[in-house]
């Protein structure tokens, strides 16, 4: 027994390791890695505080502590992160989901209870990524009609890959597309989550960030091109009293509020996130 330590001296061994090297969270991030390695819910952990862990446990958490100190995103070492209460697969193909965007969700889902009708919604999610915002909506709105696009495929092979995880794959439909499905359609509720990062900010941001795929960051040269180029043309594709959400980036706010304005959306608001940032727009048209 004398290789063995207990559950709660390898954590916080853990903890301090990652603490030393300025990982933000060393305690969460920690409990996450154990009880991945270890096959548990991370509250679990807090039941097992005596459990004896030998080195054949403890070898391969320290790799995956290693990998976290390399800034390699703690989503991608589990291989899930967690949204709006679920659970889903979570890779490079696509980009980590924020904090910030289960807000756009609770946005959307306002939206869509006050356009309560009898025939079905239709949203569409456009840049759907991991599909977390078209599937968080599937199912919470199970009678919506729910279509989501991308342009990258690999991004919409997860996107499918976690309906298959929820057992949804019927409540809607996926198109790899530039902004709109190939057939088009008339929608109550568009919702994108653009890239919006200025292309001169990309080398700026964090190196876990820097993980995510290059196209699902990049918005051009102020970080507007790809949602000045949706705001330009979604009205075509709204049905009347239509709906445009939209997160945005700091600093970005004016400049969207301008754009809505020139494409005759009314009742144009600015939400802010929990940080206080604007970082939601929302549009009416018709």
């Amino acid at each position: 027994m004398a290789d063995m330590l207990s559950l709660l001296e390898v954590l916080r061994g853990a903890e301090t390791y990652l603490a030393a090297r300025n990982i933000e969270n060393p305690r969460l991030n920690a409990e996450h890695l154990l009880a991945h390695q270890l096959g548990l819910k991370r509250m679990e952990l807090y039941l097992q505080f005596d459990r004896p862990l030998g080195e054949s446990d403890r070898a391969p958490l320290r790799e995956l502590v290693k990998r976290r100190t390399a800034r390699e995103p703690l989503q991608h070492i589990l291989g899930t992160v967690e949204f709006y209460g679920r659970t889903f697969l979570c890779d490079q193909r696509a980009l980590v989901p924020r904090p910030e965007t289960e807000q756009l969700v609770e946005i959307a889902l306002e939206i869509a209870k006050a356009k309560a009708q009898e025939t079905p919604l239709a949203i569409l999610d456009v840049g759907t990524g991991s599909g977390v915002i078209a599937l968080t909506l599937a199912l919470e709105l199970p009678n919506a009609s729910i279509q989501a696009t991308d342009i990258s495929c690999d991004a919409l092979e997860l996107a499918k890959e976690n309906a298959a995880r929820h057992e949804c794959e019927e409540l809607l439909s996926f198109f790899t597309a530039d902004l709109f499905p190939p057939e088009g359609g008339s929608f109550d509720l568009v919702v994108a989550n653009l890239p919006y990062i200025p292309s001169r900010e990309i080398s700026e941001l964090s190196q876990e960030v820097q993980h995510d795929p290059p196209s699902a960051l990049d918005g051009g040269k102020e970080g507007l091109d790809i949602i000045r180029r949706l705001v330009e043309v979604v009205p075509n594709h709204l049905a009347p009293h239509g709906v445009l959400l939209l997160e945005i980036g700091l600093g970005q706010s004016e400049a969207i509020k301008e754009a809505l304005e020139a494409r005759k959306f009314r009742d144009i608001s600015l939400r802010k996130d929990y940080q206080g940032v604007p970082r939601f727009a929302v549009g009416f048209h018709g």
